[in-house]
């Protein structure tokens, strides 16, 4: 599960990056992931006993909200840091697991419901992860994916990939993940789906607001590190780009959080049987 959309880069498809970030993603990002989470699990018939599949779970959201529905989790991700804080909460209903979504180590037909929350449109071979996803749902199961609607992601991301456009618009940014610029795209996130073995999608929008705590513009080195669409930017750039975000703090006239209005899909969809 990402937190605003960072692109594939080497660092982002290496599992030390998530590693590193694991602290600060728990704190910072969940709380504001886990609301499309939410709205994720009002789609799908969840009970007592259902078998479902958390693909790229991050620290959690999902998998640990659908297990207080009843469902028995397995959340899975490539970061063992990620994992590590999964398993930390304990819960008997979810077994988080270590494992690249690309190439399940699980049974065919094994979930009733399979889930990615801001977590297949990372992968490198997001198809192959799309296409997994199917091949361990049972006939007559349920997927729901979750994506950004903008290709450049949300929340922080999204608010610098704008400013970035403002003042350099001749300048190259970072190209965001691929499956991220295919599935912000309704139509093309329901053709992906059904290539990989889902049928009738229905896909719809959601919005909510991600608070930008004001204190981290304080530090933008330590606030965006990471961030190739910050690291990209000259000394320079880096100093505009600042004094841009203060100006439009300034003319929200908000004090301590400036709010970020962030949009994803949802698509849910069924395997034929």
């Amino acid at each position: 599960m990402d937190p605003g959309g960072c692109g594939v880069t080497r660092e982002t498809t290496d599992p030390d990056y998530w590693n590193d970030l694991a602290a600060r993603y728990e704190a910072m990002a969940a709380p504001f992931t886990g609301h499309f989470a939410q709205a994720a699990l009002a789609g799908l018939e969840i009970g007592s006993g259902t078998q479902l599949l958390d693909v790229a779970t991050g620290t959690g959201a999902l998998a640990l909200a659908a297990a207080e529905r009843g469902a028995v989790v397995t959340a899975i991700d490539f970061a063992p840091a990620m994992v590590t804080r999964v398993a930390a909460h304990g819960h008997p209903h979810v077994i988080a697991l270590q494992m690249d979504g690309q190439a399940l180590d699980l049974p065919d037909d094994a979930f009733d419901v399979v889930a990615s929350v801001f977590g297949v449109m990372l992968f490198p071979d997001w198809r192959a992860g799309l296409a997994e996803m199917a091949r361990v749902c049972r006939p007559g199961g349920s997927a729901v994916v979750v994506v950004w609607s903008d290709p450049e992601g949300a929340a922080i991301f999204q608010w610098l990939a704008d400013i970035r456009r403002q003042l350099f618009p001749a300048d190259p940014r970072p190209e965001p993940a691929v499956g991220m610029t295919v599935m912000a795209e309704p139509e093309r996130l329901a053709e992906a789906i059904v290539s990989a073995g889902f049928e009738a999608p229905i896909v719809r929008a959601e919005a909510h607001e991600f608070q930008l705590d004001l204190q981290l513009l304080d530090d933008p080195e330590t606030a965006f590190s990471g961030m190739p669409l910050w690291t990209t930017l000259t000394t320079v750039q880096k100093r505009a780009v600042r004094a841009e975000m203060m100006r439009r703090v300034v003319a929200a006239g908000v004090k301590n959080v400036f709010p970020i209005t962030s949009t994803a899909l949802i698509a849910t969809a069924r395997l034929a049987g």
